[in-house]
């Protein structure tokens, strides 16, 4: 891979943000509801060109993490216990965005002893009440490997179970020390064997120090675990205190990137600087099932 220099982001990473009525409206509602987005929490790229489209990532079980990954601006520290009537306020918020499809995501909850699986999984049945016809992505924490856990998600029967790896292995013990590399693919293989007809992905940042050959390992290893969508996205240093960052790619290299792992055999994969593991869920979601045999 060839790189940019990291003094200064480059010209293909600055961009005007679009802002305007339906921005406006979709923040509005958010705060109203009293809800979080990993959208606003993570700082995320997109979101002023999704809001602006009336889309959005509902993050649910509170605003911090029990975790404190070094490439996530989201906050972390003591939570409380889930809030029961949040499953409900999502439901509202999505039928007043009109959504048919939805994104639902969370902090991880270490401190929960089920990790917030029942919370998923009754987020996911209020929606379904709401509206039996929505397309429901969870985007799930890795639930410390409890494969309980996992089935109390699958069996509320999301449509797309998402799990990201975030990088590749040798740098776990960096960017994500609390995480194992393992542990994650172990998850969505375990799902393709709870629930096959439920399509799974998962999502990764470039420009930590990773190889090329680093990389085709992992799409290797997500592809042997079934997994279905894959997104890779440039990583964005949010503050002085977190990870910097250590290559820039060019667009060229995250079309290459996508080229290699449809060659492996993934559904559909999203690869540009700006992409995020919900950036146009939908359309990969809809690729996949109209590919499937």
């Amino acid at each position: 891979m060839t790189a940019e220099p990291t003094t200064g982001k480059p010209r293909w990473l600055r961009r005007r943000l679009p802002t305007g009525p339906e921005y406006e409206r979709i923040r509005s509602l958010i705060k109203d509801q009293g809800l979080a987005t990993v959208c606003q929490e993570a700082m995320c790229p997109n979101q002023f060109e999704c809001f602006g489209k009336g889309t959005a990532t509902f993050m649910i079980l509170g605003d911090r993490c029990s975790r404190n990954c070094r490439f996530c601006a989201v906050g972390h520290g003591p939570q409380g216990l889930p809030d029961p009537e949040e499953p409900r306020r999502v439901a509202e918020a999505v039928r007043s965005m009109g959504l048919s499809y939805c994104v639902i995501t969370s902090v991880t909850r270490d401190d929960l002893a089920d990790g917030g699986a029942g919370h998923f999984a009754a987020t996911i049945r209020t929606l379904r009440a709401e509206n039996p016809q929505l397309l429901i992505e969870v985007l799930i924490p890795d639930f410390q490997g409890d494969a309980e856990a996992l089935a109390t998600v699958l069996a509320a029967g999301p449509d797309v179970l998402n799990h990201n790896l975030e990088t590749v292995e040798r740098l776990y013990t960096t960017v994500r020390p609390e995480a194992r590399y393992r542990r994650s693919l172990e998850l969505l293989r375990q799902s393709k064997a709870i629930a096959p007809g439920v399509a799974t992905k998962s999502g990764i940042m470039v420009g930590l120090g990773e190889t090329t050959e680093e990389l085709l390992q992992l799409f290797t290893d997500l592809r042997q675990t079934g997994c279905d969508i894959l997104t890779i996205g440039q990583y964005l240093q949010p503050s002085r205190g977190h990870l910097e960052v250590i290559r820039f790619l060019r667009p060229e290299e995250f079309v290459a990137l996508e080229q290699q792992a449809l060659a492996l055999g993934f559904g559909a994969v999203a690869s540009a600087p700006f992409v995020r593991s919900s950036y146009q869920a939908e359309t990969l979601y809809r690729r996949v099932r109209e590919t499937a045999p």
